[in-house]
């Protein structure tokens, strides 16, 4: 690449995109790269005020943007995505597919501190639609040194995982049972059963039906047992998750042997929620505050649930960061900062 007056640079190959920009009305590509210069484009290059342009000479040890950037891209890209065409040194990562949305965001950042390459991503585990982008991947000047574009290349390559990728959601056989004394009795009307059939429905949830129980330990941890044995892959428990001395939910999923990852996230509102394993089985005891809020740390764990993932107590612990819900009068979640942390 070599820099030249307009004046003499008739005859030579423009090495990179020029663009016009009218504000506030029009931005097009006056001159692609590629572009051989002819002696009628002097003037026109001087109204989009350049008097001088990089030309390509070809160079062993430096590599042109949109080939770096389309290298790049297809190292990060994992399965479930797609990549654009290159643009001004620009390629776009697409989802393949619904999905949840993942990022190593340890390799990114180391990525992003080699210099001249950049990639920006939506959050890790985000829950994405097909066809949305997801990521950019740029390269910053026109041309980028061959020991850097393999330096980031071979951090994309790192095992185990791909640097970035969306998991598709799995039709999981979803069991509901509905606890409270109250509602068995028919003294209040049931507000949970509508409410997780609309949570898990954009998942694929397959539901094997709900059933209403009193605040008993035994009879709550019996239907717990039932369900994992009848072939559910998730249980929601619902109800009966304070400290209360009636609400006795939480007592009743450990009665069932489940292994408990966490009672008390730190996240608001949902801190009371519980997550538990019996085998394989996730037993989510979810608080009643999930009929009032619109969003909740239900809405963090379910996605990764439905992608497959087995949550640990170090992933809640996480959720801290960014684990405080802003109860705006008008809810843009997920295009918000809940649930958004740079740790995980």
């Amino acid at each position: 690449m070599r820099k030249v007056p307009v004046g003499d640079a008739v005859g030579m190959t423009i090495c990179h995109d020029i663009t016009r920009i009218i504000p506030g009305e029009k931005k097009s590509r006056e001159f692609r790269r590629g572009d051989v210069i002819t002696p009628g484009d002097i003037n026109r290059l001087r109204l989009l005020g350049k008097e001088s342009v990089y030309v390509w000479e070809p160079d062993s040890e430096h590599i042109h943007e949109d080939e770096a950037a389309l290298r790049l891209a297809r190292h990060a890209a994992g399965p479930g995505l797609a990549w654009s065409e290159p643009n001004q040194g620009k390629v776009v990562l697409i989802a393949q597919h619904d999905g949840l949305f993942k990022v190593q965001v340890d390799r990114l950042n180391m990525i992003n501190r080699i210099g001249d390459l950049a990639i920006a991503t939506l959050h890790n585990n985000r829950v994405v639609k097909k066809g949305e982008v997801v990521a950019g991947v740029k390269a910053i000047p026109l041309t980028v040194h061959r020991s850097k574009l393999d330096e980031a290349e071979k951090i994309c390559c790192r095992p185990p995982e791909h640097l970035l990728s969306v998991k598709p959601f799995l039709s999981l056989w979803t069991g509901v049972v509905i606890t409270g004394t109250e509602v068995y009795s028919g003294r209040i009307q049931d507000g949970f059963g509508s409410l997780l059939r609309r949570k898990t429905a954009p998942f694929g949830a397959r539901m094997m039906g709900q059933v209403i129980v009193p605040d008993s330990v035994e009879v709550i941890a019996e239907e717990i047992r039932y369900l994992v044995s009848d072939g559910a892959e998730l249980i929601l428990v619902t109800g009966g998750m304070s400290v209360d001395p009636d609400d006795v939910t939480p007592m009743a999923i450990r009665a069932t042997g489940a292994e408990v990852v966490f009672y008390g996230a730190p996240v608001l509102p949902g801190s009371m929620f519980m997550l538990a394993y019996r085998g394989h089985v996730p037993v989510c005891g979810v608080p009643a505050g999930a009929l009032f809020h619109k969003v909740t740390i239900l809405d963090l764990i379910l996605p990764r649930i439905f992608a497959g993932e087995r949550i640990e107590r170090e992933d809640i612990i996480l959720m801290g960061h960014g684990g405080l819900c802003q109860d705006c009068p008008v809810c843009h979640y997920p295009n918000c900062t809940f649930g958004k942390t740079t740790s995980v």
